[in-house]
């Protein structure tokens, strides 16, 4: 079960009845080296029947724990956040005879194209959501900050979509050259749409990040998919792992390989945390934007990436791929991910822009919906084909319905 939160750079201790804490509270602006990550003990408790997924592990979740603590026992959570997570589903995980033809191994393939909103995203944001409900129910949040989120993908579509859900005000902070068609979504969704320019006085990265973080410091709840500004993110995005893990073991399958898209990290850590060490983690991203792995090759052997990240990850200058969706300027979890390869064996994948685009083409020509970013993990395949066994199972996640 979870215990509590510990930073993985500098060892902070957060019990985890402490409510309302998201990020290490030792980070600062000056300092914004520092991400919680969960403590467990003990063995994790098996998942029940059913097809959603916070009903299968929701005895696994830190927001469990959480409202254990205030006596709110799992029945009553689970009448809290039914709204919340009612039509989530265990999402189909199968052999695909096409993408195994072309790739020249067994490829195994976890579609979230048909989860909420489209994509795995939403899984992040439940447990932040659940917490906040929680906090609420027991009198902890007196009033309703509203949640914010700096996105113009399918993280803000989720969190949009959950936010209405329960009637949570949304702040929703976009970069200038946002589609009007998408923005037109968000607003159906009732989120309020902040289209952000670079300022002068900005310092290097997303000015929509900046605005967000701003927000944050003015009392918004940090309602993102990225660990260092809301840790509950990877909690409930290791129900997709769990699922990968329980669908393998019922094929029979003794995954090899997973092979995973990156943009933030987040997702990545998540399906590591839920996977373990004995699945080998790849990772994938387009040779437009590829900041994990030149972070990844500036590490010696010794280094620990969780001391050496200011100096290790460094923001990309000028993103650009197809997959737009993985074009954040750092990966913002590194420590999570690159621990997780290390542990597994894996290594980053560089995806070529001729990858990507025929990635995106193979998976349509194969039946999945997804967008070029949801695609990017077969890319990473693609880019790899040489080095792999023919008799290896390999995994990928197709995810982000095409638009």
């Amino acid at each position: 079960m979870v215990v509590g939160w510990r930073c993985a750079v500098c060892g902070t201790l957060v019990d985890i009845d402490t409510p309302l804490v998201f990020s290490c509270p030792n980070r600062t602006t000056d300092d914004p080296y520092h991400v919680l990550h969960l403590v467990t003990a003990g063995r994790e408790p098996a998942p029940t029947e059913g097809q959603n997924p916070f009903d299968r592990y929701l005895d696994r979740l830190s927001v469990t724990a959480f409202a254990a603590h205030f006596g709110v026992d799992v029945g009553r959570l689970g009448e809290l956040i039914e709204p919340v997570v009612d039509d989530f589903v265990v999402t189909p995980f199968a052999r695909s005879d096409r993408l195994s033809d072309e790739v020249g191994a067994h490829v195994w393939v976890k579609d979230e194209t048909g989860q909420v909103a489209g994509s795995h995203k939403a899984r992040h944001l439940v447990s932040t959501l659940a917490h906040l409900l929680v906090a609420e129910h027991v009198g902890l949040l007196p009033s309703r900050p509203p949640l914010a989120i700096a996105s113009c993908g399918n993280a803000a579509l989720a969190a949009a979509t959950l936010a209405r859900r329960v009637e949570w005000p949304i702040d929703v902070y976009v970069p200038t050259w946002m589609g009007d068609a998408f923005g037109g979504e968000l607003d159906d969704l009732g989120a309020r749409v902040h289209r952000s320019e670079r300022r002068a006085a900005d310092p290097p990265g997303d000015p929509a990040i900046h605005r967000f973080r701003e927000a944050v410091a003015d009392g918004a709840i940090p309602f993102t998919v990225q660990g260092p500004e809301n840790a509950w993110c990877l909690d409930s995005g290791r129900t997709i792992g769990w699922e990968i893990a329980d669908a393998a073991r019922t094929a029979g399958v003794d995954l090899d390989r997973m092979v995973v898209q990156v943009g933030g990290g987040a997702f990545a850590a998540c399906v590591a945390a839920g996977l373990g060490s004995h699945t080998r983690l790849d990772t994938v991203q387009a040779e437009g934007c590829a900041p994990l792995a030149a972070a990844w090759h500036r590490l010696t052997p010794d280094d620990d990436p969780a001391v050496v990240w200011s100096r290790a990850m460094r923001t990309w200058d000028r993103p650009a791929s197809l997959a737009d969706g993985i074009l954040d300027d750092e990966t913002y979890d590194w420590v999570a991910v690159a621990r997780a390869m290390r542990a597994s064996r894996g290594r980053p994948i560089v995806a070529a822009e001729r990858d990507i685009v025929a990635a995106h083409e193979l998976a349509a020509a194969a039946g999945f919906d997804a967008s070029p970013t949801g695609t990017a993990g077969l890319a990473g395949l693609l880019a790899v084909r040489d080095e792999l066994d023919p008799h290896q199972d390999v995994a990928v996640v197709m995810s982000g319905v095409a638009r």
